[in-house]
């Protein structure tokens, strides 16, 4: 397989079932910031240490389905595709979440993001997946998109923050409260 194809060099790119779009396109771009995601849940999984072998398995699981949720936004609605996103994917971290949650000292305010090297990565991977979501809910004023690809997307923004926080707690990291922050969490 060549790497490159020269398809791509009038700005353009192919979207399964749709012919070719420019690469600013609403749709190119839901798929490309779930695609920059899930890159950067690698560079965060890399800087893993090895108490944290139960989040590797996580965020691996978290990588293959965002590769099924990109391969959905790369196409546009048609019988003859059929999803790759489960439509209980969301409900599969919900468990997680709170079962890492158990492990954690509760917090009522925001907090400032940071930590370890893993910890800031994860962190920076929910406003990633954040944003990536914010994308797919422009493409859908638009077009038709799988709706479990947007729950799932806002369900692991929490996993992301919760994963954040249980690496640094378990690197003994105390994490800071935002000073202005109003008591938001109960």
């Amino acid at each position: 397989m060549k790497i490159y194809t020269r398809h791509g060099d009038t700005g353009k790119t192919r979207v399964l079932g749709s012919g070719r779009r420019y690469k600013d396109n609403v749709r190119v771009q839901a798929y490309g910031t779930v695609d920059e995601a899930g890159a950067l849940l690698g560079v965060a999984m890399s800087m893993l240490g090895g108490i944290d072998g139960d989040i590797r398995e996580i965020l691996d699981d978290v990588q293959q389905l965002l590769w099924d949720i990109g391969a959905d936004l790369a196409r546009v609605d048609n019988p003859k595709y059929p999803y790759r996103t489960p439509e209980d994917a969301a409900s599969h971290l919900e468990p997680v979440i709170d079962r890492l949650q158990n492990e954690l000292p509760v917090i009522s305010k925001f907090i400032i993001r940071g930590g370890t090297p893993a910890g800031a990565l994860l962190h920076l991977s929910c406003t990633v997946v954040r944003r990536a979501e914010r994308d797919v809910v422009r493409l859908q004023q638009f077009e038709t998109i799988h709706p479990p690809i947007l729950v799932y997307l806002n369900r692991l923004s929490d996993l992301l923050f919760v994963l954040a926080r249980t690496v640094n707690h378990r690197a003994g990291v105390i994490e800071m409260d935002y000073e202005h922050s109003a008591h938001v969490f109960r």
